[in-house]
This record gives C-alpha cells, sequence and structure tokens, in this order.
C-alpha cells in the first residue's frame, strides 16, 4: 500500500503547476506553426473515407518539435511505386494550449486530429498528422499535460486550400491536376510533330470495334 502521507495522483494544485511549467517551456523552446484543421467535404460512408478534403481554417499555435536531431521515419527510398519520401517528425502540444487557442475558436476540435495539417514556416513544409499519441508523458502527478503528434510530410492528392496564408493556399494551385495538364511544356509534348500519338490512335481503332455489344467476341448482334 502506498504512503497515505503523499498524494500523487489528486494533488490538483501540483498537477497545475506542472501543466502551467510545461505550457511556458513549450513557449520559450518551441514554433510557432500553423494548425490546419481538415474538413470532409465528401465522405464516403460505406468505406468511411473521404474522396474530397477541404482546409478552410488555420490556427496559429506554438509547438515543441521532439525530433530534434534529424527526421526520423522511413526517410526516402525508391520503391516499386516511385521515389518516396517517408520523413516523420514528432510535435509537443500543450494541452491547455490548444483548448485556449483553438477548442474556445471551434467547439469540435476538442483534440488534435490525424488528417489535419502542421505548417512550418520556418522549414517551409506542410506535414500531415498520422498518429496523436494521448500518454506521450504518462500521468505526472496524475494528470496529462501534453499531445505527442507524429506526423509525415504532407502529400497533395487534391485537397483544397483556403485558409488564408499565402504559403499553404498557394500549394493547390501548384499541384492540381489541371494546372498540371495546362502547363505549357505539356501542351507542347502533347502538340509534338515529331510524335506518333495520332498513328496509334488511327492503328488501334480499327482493332476494337466498340458499336457491337461485345466487342471481344467478333461476332454481331
Amino acid at each position: 500500500m502506498t504512503n497515505l502521507y503523499f498524494n500523487n495522483q489528486n494533488n490538483y494544485p501540483e498537477q497545475d503547476l506542472i501543466e502551467s511549467l510545461v505550457t511556458e517551456t513549450i513557449s520559450i523552446y518551441g514554433w510557432d506553426v500553423y494548425y490546419c484543421p481538415r474538413v470532409i467535404a465528401n465522405k464516403d460512408e460505406i468505406y468511411s473515407e473521404d474522396t474530397l478534403s477541404t482546409y478552410d481554417t488555420a490556427y496559429t499555435l506554438d509547438m515543441y518539435i521532439r525530433s530534434y536531431d534529424a527526421y526520423e521515419g522511413d526517410g526516402t527510398f525508391l520503391s516499386k511505386f516511385n521515389l518516396e519520401i517517408r520523413d516523420q517528425i514528432t510535435f509537443v502540444v500543450s494541452r491547455r494550449m490548444y483548448g485556449s487557442e483553438i477548442s474556445t475558436q471551434d467547439a469540435a476540435l476538442t483534440r488534435p486530429r490525424e488528417g489535419d495539417l502542421i505548417y512550418v514556416s520556418q522549414m517551409n513544409r506542410l506535414f500531415v498528422i498520422k498518429y496523436v499519441n494521448n500518454q506521450a508523458i504518462f500521468y505526472q502527478m496524475g494528470a496529462l499535460q501534453v499531445w505527442d503528434l507524429v506526423c509525415e510530410v504532407f502529400e497533395y492528392s487534391n485537397e483544397r486550400f483556403s485558409t488564408g496564408i499565402p504559403e499553404i493556399d498557394a500549394i493547390e494551385p501548384r499541384y492540381s491536376v489541371s494546372n498540371v495538364f495546362a502547363n505549357t511544356a505539356y501542351e507542347q509534348a502533347m502538340n509534338d510533330v515529331f510524335a506518333t500519338n495520332q498513328e496509334f490512335q488511327e492503328a488501334g481503332a480499327g482493332v476494337i470495334d466498340f458499336s457491337q455489344i461485345d466487342p471481344f467476341s467478333g461476332g454481331t448482334v
């Protein structure tokens, strides 16, 4: 049985003191970042996933970077699909600061969520939250003071940005499919007089006759 003269689980003044010290430490040694919550615009109820995500707001928040040495994760490697960048970074955010800066403005944001974005202007990089560690520092004086946010470098996938932060909103017009295909260099390549694209199309049109119900059997209707 633990000592009755020491209360290490329900000592609320001590819990408040530790939380104040942790919050102040993050404010001193942390970085100012933009926290962008994800809005699911078109959720697929069958697969429980979103086909279109939007990011309409950016909150300023201070976070401490736990990955002080270098990026973590798998790093950059060549897979069977392409060159992939799996750089990971871990941010520490104070629960009190998150509540006062974000939850007070949006009651639905009670905690950091997987899929939300963090933009670090000093790095000029956007990170997506992959996992929120709820018990990073394990119950100091019986309470939890921070969240650990395990993030990866964000890969654009046709999301919509209207946060009001020029650096973040510039991602969509730069990487969206419509703008990539409208690139002058791409158009010039498609109109190359030395290419044989038209010849391939004409030759392929005579191979399969889609006027029949079954174009592969060779039979008639």
